[in-house]
Formats: structure tokens, C-alpha cells, sequence
């Protein structure tokens, strides 16, 4: 598991209740960045674009919100936890995805999410950026033995990469899997639904293909 700390509980309490030996070596750490508070007022929809951006927005926000499209399954799961329904939730899980589903013209449109963000929408959009937090690479001295690696951004994706380890990989989604493969790692598996749900199906289907059976192989 190479999540950050606050976002990998979850996943490892599940993939252990499948019968896998996690392994927990985060290669990035989140930081809060110091943003004013957000107001939405003024705006017809706001983008969201992981479960971490959701509480960072939630916790700076000024006002009620518009209408609210997720990037992700978890990013809206993280959205009703805060009583908020999104309005969108695209098919694909990214912002490519979303661009799609939006209707046209959206009207006034704001990006809420971390610095270094693809930029893909708010360009296309005209949107503009709060940045909220920042994803760090932390890359550890000494990678610990495993059979899978689980990725679940593509900032974990260039910290393995730093690292120089050779496994096989799970992919969150296609932008995930899109930074593996450019930096040299090999993606087994990639999640059909970028979440929890579709991570622990991919590490399944993954520990299979390698030959692994649930107890016997660390993710």
C-alpha cells in the first residue's frame, strides 16, 4: 500500500479482510496548503477532484454550494458524506470524462483541487483554480518486500518510480496507470471503478494473474 497515511485505512482494513498481507509504505504525504476560504457565490458548478480536495473544501467553505460534479466514485462518496448529492459523476474518471458530461455551456466554473492538478479542464473550461492541498513524495530508504504494488495516484506512480522497484502494479484508474507505464512500472491491473470497490477487485484479479492466492501474497 502506497497511499497517503490519511486516505489508506480503508482499503488495507478491506484487502486484509480478503486474506492479503499488507504492507503499509506510504510514498506520499498530504499538506494543507494555506488557502483563504472558498465561495462558491457567483459560480454554476463546482469540480472536485479526489476525496482529500472534498475535506479541504468543506473546511474552508464560505457559503452554500452550486451544483458539484465528482471526479470518481470516491470523490462523490466523500461528497455525501457531507450531505452534498453531485450533481455529475462521470462514466470515465477523469477530467477528460467529466469535460464530456458537462453541459455545454456550464456557465461559470470552479476547479477546487491539489497543487500540480492536471490542468485539462480549467483550461478548456476557462475555470478558475483554488488549490487546496499538495501532494509531497516521500519515497522510504528501503522498500519493503511485496508481491503487488498498489497505486493510487499518479504521484505514488513517480515516488515507486524514484525508488527503482521492480513489481508489478495496481492502477486506480487510467491516469494512474498512464504515469506508471511512462515512468517504467509495469500496471498488471487496473481498477474498472476508480475506488475502494474497484482497487480491491483489481489487486483479486492481479494476485491471480501473478500466480499469488489470497493469504499468501503481500499487496
Amino acid at each position: 500500500m502506497t497511499r497517503a497515511r490519511e486516505s489508506a485505512d480503508e482499503l488495507a482494513a478491506r484487502l486484509r479482510g480478503e486474506g492479503f498481507e499488507v504492507v503499509e509504505c506510504p510514498l506520499i504525504r498530504i499538506e494543507p496548503l494555506d488557502a483563504p476560504s472558498v465561495d462558491p457565490s457567483g459560480y454554476e458548478w463546482v469540480v472536485v477532484t479526489s476525496r482529500i480536495a472534498v475535506g479541504e473544501l468543506f473546511r474552508r467553505l464560505h457559503g452554500s454550494l452550486p451544483r458539484v460534479a465528482a471526479i470518481g466514485p470516491g470523490t462523490a462518496a466523500a461528497l455525501r458524506e457531507h450531505g452534498v448529492e453531485p450533481a455529475l459523476v462521470p462514466a470515465r474518471s477523469t477530467q477528460e470524462g467529466l469535460l464530456a458530461e458537462l453541459p455545454c455551456p456550464p456557465g461559470r466554473v470552479l476547479f477546487v483541487a491539489a497543487e500540480g492538478a492536471r490542468d485539462v479542464l480549467p483550461r478548456a473550461l476557462g475555470a478558475d483554480v483554488v488549490h487546496l492541498y499538495r501532494t509531497v513524495e516521500a519515497p522510504p530508504r528501503r522498500f519493503p518486500d511485496a508481491g503487488l504494488v498498489v497505486l493510487a495516484s499518479a504521484s505514488a506512480a513517480r515516488a515507486l518510480a524514484s525508488v527503482r522497484v521492480d513489481l508489478p502494479c495496481v492502477s486506480i484508474g487510467p491516469v494512474t496507470s498512464e504515469e506508471a507505464r511512462r515512468r517504467g512500472l509495469e500496471v498488471v491491473a487496473e481498477a474498472s471503478s476508480h475506488d475502494l470497490d474497484g482497487l480491491l477487485e483489481a489487486v483479486k484479479l492481479a494476485a491471480c494473474r501473478e500466480g499469488s492466492h489470497t493469504g499468501s501474497s503481500p499487496s
